[in-house]
């Protein structure tokens, strides 16, 4: 072979071996926005209650992906909007993906299941919305790596601390990633429901 069909070829080999190394590193999950456990962590069984008052647990994760988010619904900001943004996921991918979400009230003293079916109903009656004790909601909130505060319950417009970030649980019930909110100056922290969308798609093609 005539050395310029040498190097021809060696550049060919080359830039394949550069674009195969690129398309295996976006297909990466572990290169991805989202904090991913490689091995997924396993969750508690847990009781809580739905919208409709009958009991939840662990098993309604089983079967489907999750992403689970915490709020409550007199929240004047994060709750509603990343709601909406989770209401957009849900559509773009529940057709090729079996798919739940969740929204877990962190504010059981005013969020009763009656308010909760009201608030979730206005974004999707298909989603969940969750709540209980704190006794039950402390320890799946923490499994889940997610975290809320409640400062001052004596007066009646008092305000919850939570985690902005949504949390993956796959089909065995487990946790797979936590995506995490763009903090932009002068905004709320939110999730960016483009790049949520992407990334859950290479997690779940991949695991």
């Amino acid at each position: 072979m005539a050395p310029f069909m040498k190097r021809l070829w060696l550049l060919v080999i080359v830039v394949l071996s550069l674009f195969l190394s690129a398309c295996s590193s976006e297909n990466d999950p572990q290169n991805l926005n989202a904090l991913v456990y490689e091995n997924a962590k396993s969750l508690s069984d847990f009781t809580l209650k739905n919208q409709h008052g009958e009991p939840v647990t662990k098993a309604q994760f089983k079967g489907q992906w999750n992403l689970v988010f915490l709020g409550y619904t007199s929240c004047p900001d994060i709750c509603p909007l990343t709601l909406a943004k989770l209401n957009a996921v849900y559509k773009e991918l529940e057709a090729d993906y079996p798919l739940q979400i969740w929204f877990v009230s962190v504010d059981p003293n005013r969020d009763t299941a009656e308010k909760r079916k009201q608030y979730i109903d206005y974004f999707n009656p298909n989603f969940l919305a969750v709540s209980g004790e704190h006794k039950d909601l402390f320890p799946v909130v923490r499994e889940l790596g997610l975290i809320y505060a409640i400062s001052d319950t004596t007066k009646a417009d008092y305000a919850v601390d939570h985690s902005a970030s949504v949390a993956l649980v796959d089909d065995t019930g487990a946790l797979r990633a936590i995506f995490k909110p763009e903090f932009k100056q002068g905004s709320v922290p939110l999730i960016n429901s483009t790049q949520l969308a992407q990334e859950f798609k290479v997690i779940a093609n991949y695991y």
